[in-house]
C-alpha cells in the first residue's frame, strides 16, 4: 500500500522518510496550504481508487488530511497515527531524502 508523506522537506532531509513513501507536502513550515496543488500532485503519484496511507511527524496533521479526503473525497485513506515518532520508535526502515 502506498504511503503518502506530507510533511515539509526539511522534516523529510532531517529524519529520512518511510522506506518507498512518496513524499507530497500539505501544510507548509508556515502552516499553510494549497489543496489544489496536493490533489494534483496526489492523483498524479498515486492511485487514489486504491487504499493508500498518510504520514506525518505525530499523525495531527494526517488526521486533520485523512478525515477530508475520506469525507469529501470519498477516498480510502488510513492515517498512521502517531506518525514518524511510531514509525522510529519501532525501527521500520528509513531512508535518507534526495
Amino acid at each position: 500500500m502506498p504511503i503518502v508523506d506530507i510533511r515539509t522537506p526539511g522534516e523529510w532531509k532531517e529524519t529520512g522518510m518511510a522506506k518507498g513513501a512518496i513524499g507530497i507536502m500539505f501544510f507548509d513550515e508556515k502552516g499553510g496550504y494549497n489543496v489544489e496543488a496536493f490533489l494534483k500532485e496526489l492523483n498524479a503519484k498515486v492511485d487514489t481508487k486504491k487504499q493508500f496511507a498518510l504520514i506525518c511527524r505525530t499523525g495531527s496533521r494526517t488526521k486533520v488530511v485523512a478525515n477530508f479526503l475520506s469525507v469529501e473525497l470519498k477516498y480510502n485513506v488510513i492515517d498512521l497515527a502517531d506518525g514518524m515518532m511510531y514509525y522510529n520508535f519501532m525501527k521500520f526502515p528509513l531512508v535518507p531524502y534526495k
